[in-house]
């Protein structure tokens, strides 16, 4: 709204957020969340036991093991930065390409889960999936 007689913005009047702005929110959001479930997970019986025993999944514990998981949340911590400073194009191709391949990679972490869980996975993957989404119409419509 603005001041019809003055035609000066109002207090009430909220200014365009830049693109950049509303995906690097947007992965700011899903890192977060990521990181928050994978916490969570730690409070299922036996999670810390299989920790202990050098096991996560079906996984052992190495050094590969601990880089991929290091990857897969630098990547969305670097989105953060890089959705901010990348030119337009760069951005756009690679905010689509990343939150693409995220997808199965979020859905993914609900495999072999017991049906118990499904409420917990349910919903954080929903949610995930659905700021995935929002960071892929955002991008999509990047001009």
């Amino acid at each position: 709204m603005s001041d019809i007689r003055t035609n000066t913005p109002s207090r009430l009047d909220n200014p365009p957020i830049p693109v950049q702005a509303k995906l690097a929110a947007a992965w700011t959001s899903f890192m977060f969340l990521y990181i928050y479930v994978d916490y969570f997970h730690l409070y299922k019986p036996g999670a810390i036991d299989e920790i202990r025993s050098g096991v996560v999944f079906e996984f052992d514990i190495s050094g590969t093991l601990l880089s991929i998981f290091t990857a897969s949340v630098t990547i969305p911590a670097l989105m953060v930065m890089l959705s901010m400073t990348l030119p337009v194009r760069v951005n756009r191709a690679t905010n689509l390409v990343v939150a693409l391949l995220y997808i199965p990679f979020s859905v993914f972490n609900a495999v072999g889960e017991a049906w118990e869980w499904a409420s917990f996975y349910g919903l954080s993957i929903g949610i995930e999936v659905l700021l995935l989404s929002v960071i892929l119409r955002y991008a999509w419509k990047f001009r």
